[in-house]
């Protein structure tokens, strides 16, 4: 899995070609941390965190990695309750089969732990299983119609499918097995503690040397571990125990199930348990900051540097001076609301009255837009279109100004309106004052300029900037 922070950066890379709204503009965001110090993925990191200003990216994938995990231990308890009850209907007897118990113990668990370890030996192929992608899919874990979670559980799916998940899902199966043995160690001790046992053995073609060779041979490596192992004559004597045999004897065979059933079981499992682990974190899933969507930011944040020696800036692009037709005028404040009534009068002509403006109030949503789309297929007018000066000149703005300048049959000319009023005072002008790479408010009036010159509409210039 990728690490939260990457998820958060990746969720917003995917959200933002999707061209969702944000609670935090991703433009604004990514202006304000040009002039930031700092490694280019921890600015990327910060980046999705500040425009994640409310935190509800970050609580939906927190949701589903809750989840997920949530999952995975109630399995975990599952498992180790199932040990616990297997070997407790198994031990009912007051006196036990020894060999046969260490068969139904670790047979199967030793079978499959070493299948799996054939299989990791052999297994050349980075892909994680698809059956584990699909029983752990975040869409049978979370419901959601909104952009936001489709978006987390995509991210989610895509990183089921990386070649790291091979890792983990070897890790929660030694988990569940870890579980099942833990479950059974807890039921073997509970039993030995409040019960009285006798072991035994039998064997039709094993004699007794045999089973002696046989139980020193398993009882080598707990002996290491300081577990008792039964002795030669405490063998012979456990071959076809129908009553209650001395306690230390029987105490000499439990220590030894225990110890068998902790180093042949649980330490095995413990070890491949923690070698899934180091090697899922070695193939974790990193963020690929290569993708263009990253390239486009971080060569943003590193456009100031230029040689000064052999490098030419080539000149802004600077938008058509504004040219006030003779007749008819719509005043329209495009989203935002103006301070002034009459913003409009700093773009007129001196020799232009009032009278022959016509306002038509705030351009907001899709209805005002079909209305005054309307309004100009039928009348003939120019528009004067007051934007304020912190709008940005975003894909969905621009398409509005497309539309209307294709519309109206004398034109369309923008003026741009500062926070405080609507004189252009803290408008920066065409000097040195709007190249200053520095200051917002002179980045966000050149991309207006560079918007304006493209579309060759024109733009009422500022008294500051005469």
């Amino acid at each position: 899995m990728l690490s939260p922070q990457d998820q958060l950066t990746e969720l917003v890379r995917s959200l933002e070609t999707q061209q969702h709204v944000f609670a935090t503009d991703p433009l604004l965001v990514t202006e304000k941390m040009q002039a930031e110090e700092g490694k280019p993925l921890q600015k990327l990191h910060r980046r999705a965190s500040r425009i994640d200003s409310n935190g509800n990216l970050a609580r939906v994938l927190a949701k589903i990695d809750g989840r997920i995990k949530g999952i995975m231990v109630i399995m975990s308890i599952v498992w180790c309750v199932s040990g616990f009850l297997g070997l407790f209907t198994l031990l009912q007897s007051n006196v036990v089969n020894f060999f046969y118990v260490l068969v139904c113990l670790l047979g199967f668990h030793t079978l499959m732990l070493g299948g799996w370890l054939v299989i990791t030996l052999i297994n050349q192929g980075r892909q994680s299983p698809s059956w584990f992608a699909n029983f752990v899919s975040p869409s049978y874990l979370i419901r959601g119609k909104d952009d936001v979670t489709k978006a987390a559980v995509d991210l989610y799916e895509r990183q089921l499918q990386h070649s790291g998940m091979r890792w983990y899902l070897g890790r929660f199966s030694h988990q569940l097995w870890l579980a099942t043995l833990t479950g059974m160690l807890l039921a073997i001790i509970f039993l030995l503690i409040v019960r009285q046992y006798s072991f035994s053995w039998e064997s039709t073609l094993l004699s007794d040397q045999a089973l002696i060779g046989l139980t020193n041979v398993l009882g080598w490596l707990p002996d290491l571990v300081g577990f008792d192992v039964p002795d030669r004559s405490a063998i012979v004597q456990s071959r076809l125990v129908t009553d209650v045999m001395p306690l230390s004897v029987a105490r000499q065979w439990a220590s030894l199930l225990i110890g068998s059933l902790l180093m042949y079981g649980i330490v095995p499992r413990a070890l491949a348990w923690a070698f899934c682990a180091l090697m899922f974190r070695r193939k974790k899933m990193r963020l690929d900051i290569k993708l263009p969507y990253y390239q486009k930011i971080l060569n943003f944040w590193q456009r100031q540097v230029v040689d000064a020696d052999d490098f030419q800036e080539a000149p802004a692009p600077v938008a058509p001076k504004a040219t006030i037709s003779a007749g008819k005028k719509l005043a329209v404040l495009l989203e935002y609301p103006s301070q002034q009534d009459n913003w409009w009068q700093a773009g007129l002509n001196k020799t232009t009255s009032s009278d022959e403006v016509e306002s038509f109030g705030i351009l907001d949503d899709r209805d005002d837009m079909d209305r005054l789309i309307s309004y100009l297929e039928t009348t003939p007018v120019q528009v004067l279109l007051g934007v304020h000066s912190q709008a940005l000149p975003d894909r969905g703005t621009l398409r509005k100004l497309d539309r209307i300048a294709n519309t109206a049959k004398y034109g369309l000319v923008v003026q741009l309106l500062s926070n405080e009023s609507t004189n252009t005072d803290h408008i920066p002008t065409a000097t040195t004052e709007a190249n200053d790479p520095k200051n917002p408010q002179a980045v966000r009036y050149q991309q207006w300029q560079t918007a304006l010159a493209a579309r060759d509409i024109g733009l009422v210039e500022s008294s500051a900037s005469h």
